[in-house]
């Protein structure tokens, strides 16, 4: 048994690296040598007062530096050959992005083969080159026609053929007509333009009390007053939003239906319908941005199928494929509404990439979109049974589908703090004041799955956060 005296090296940001980070000076000074036997874990935990889980995290990571090697029922050696550098891999040091919500790219929906081969395909194609050039604003009739089946995809499949055949003849079904659709450079742009048709500046927009930065910086720059609604873990809160129509209608109501971006709410039918009724009533227009739905296995109906005359439907593709692709699908209230819409973008985006509109196109037809979809969502409730093993699944809200989550603090911390310490640890997270609409920032932080580049590199990010939880800010403070 070696004489080496634990000890924790007190400049580093978390507990357990500055047990590795003792352990690999006194190695390197040659306080302890190659072939030297550690004590127990468990002693180690009482000679520092610390939990046996920050010691064998500690232990965890001197193996993968290449410092030590266990052997089960003799104990833990210092490694013979000591490397000059850390084994190859990732740092736990290296920063992690967990602000981005991006979503996963899964080795089953293998999307950079994908993308390759779609565009080559598309490219050797007899007018492949014509994705080359400038397309309507408005996007190609048959990439409209794709786009209206994308949007529909949650009709059954018996009913689709003849709400198809109802639609040729001019009447409607239960489908999106492709004459109402929009192709537009992302979903940002798309809500900047739609806040630019509709309203003015000093019109009031409803929408969550904790609501999508993007909006925020769209309706900021035009000139848009927010109306925060209460919200509870259903979302947007009905009689909130009739107590504010009574008192002053506002002229428009912003709603994440599914998977809400900062808090994950979805909305039940029951409320959508409520909304919805509610809009009608005291002549609100509806800005709904669903970017996740189609990460639910199960399909709810967006609002607009419900009040589709007063509700503009905005679908991007990056958070259910990847966010290079570029591309979203708007519905407009109706044909006229489009073309004004397809004017404004023509004046600010003038038209979404044309190869890659013709890519997600391609993916619509024969299933690809759909199965890069499924194959996220299987991500992602991977990832989030790994959030629920770090972090303790009552301390925060998540859709078991999606890719993000809304942590609650303990009291002891604020938000712009903890975001601050986790950002010194290397790890990205967005504290609660960026998505507030309200006066007060709630001491809450949004936490990301998604950039993540594997489930190692995640869990070990979400493992420091359960640490810093555990301390108190001032004494995170005092360690930086």
């Amino acid at each position: 048994m070696t004489s080496w005296q634990p000890r924790i090296v007190e400049s580093a940001m978390l507990k357990y690296l500055g047990i590795v980070e003792a352990l690999d000076t006194d190695i390197r000074n040659g306080r302890i040598k190659p072939g030297d036997r550690l004590p127990p874990q468990r002693a180690v935990a009482e000679a520092l007062n610390v939990d046996l889980t920050t010691v064998t995290r500690a232990f965890n990571e001197a193996r993968r530096r290449g410092l030590i090697d266990a052997h089960p029922g003799r104990g833990t050696f210092i490694r013979e050959q000591i490397p000059v550098a850390e084994k190859p891999g990732r740092n736990p040091s290296d920063p992690v992005d967990l602000s981005m919500n991006s979503p996963p790219q899964p080795q089953a929906a293998d999307l950079g083969r994908a993308i390759a081969e779609a565009t080559a395909a598309l490219l050797s194609e007899p007018a492949g080159t014509l994705r080359l050039h400038y397309q309507d604003s408005a996007g190609g009739e048959a990439d409209r026609i794709a786009a209206a089946r994308w949007l529909d995809r949650h009709v059954p499949e018996q009913s689709f053929a003849r709400s198809f055949a109802s639609l040729l003849n001019g009447g409607r079904g239960n489908l999106t007509s492709p004459s109402r659709v929009v192709i537009s450079a992302g979903a940002q742009s798309a809500l900047y333009a739609i806040c630019n048709a509709e309203f003015r500046p000093g019109d009031a927009v409803a929408t969550g009390m904790f609501t999508y930065p993007g909006f925020k910086a769209a309706a900021a720059r035009q000139g848009l007053k927010l109306l925060p609604l209460d919200m509870d873990e259903g979302g947007i809160v009905p009689e909130s939003f009739e107590a504010a129509c009574r008192t002053s209608p506002p002229k428009g109501l912003y709603i994440i239906p599914s998977m809400d971006n900062p808090t994950t709410a979805t909305l039940s039918e029951e409320r959508r319908h409520a909304l919805a009724e509610i809009a009608r009533r005291h002549g609100v227009i509806i800005l709904e941005d669903d970017p996740y739905s189609p990460l639910h296995e199960r399909k709810l109906p967006a609002i607009a199928d419900i009040a589709g005359d007063i509700t503009w439907h905005v679908a991007t593709l990056s958070k259910c494929v990847t966010p290079a692709l570029r591309v979203a699908y708007v519905t407009a209230p109706g044909e006229a509404q489009a073309q004004h819409l397809a004017d404004i973008l023509r004046a600010t985006s003038l038209m979404a990439p044309p190869l890659m509109v013709a890519l997600a196109s391609r993916w619509i037809g024969d299933g690809t979109l759909e199965r890069i979809a499924t194959a996220i969502r299987q991500e992602n409730a991977q990832r989030q049974k790994l959030a629920v093993k770090a972090l303790g699944r009552e301390n925060f809200a998540a859709d078991p589908e999606g890719h993000h989550l809304w942590l609650s603090l303990p009291p002891r911390w604020r938000a712009q703090d903890f975001a601050a310490q986790a950002g010194r640890a290397g790890i990205a997270i967005v504290p609660g004041s960026a998505f507030t609409v309200a006066a007060a920032a709630p001491e809450a932080v949004r936490i990301s799955l998604g950039v993540a580049p594997d489930r190692a590199a995640l869990d070990d990010a979400l493992t420091q956060l359960s640490g810093l939880l555990r301390q108190s800010s001032v004494q995170t403070r005092v360690l930086v």
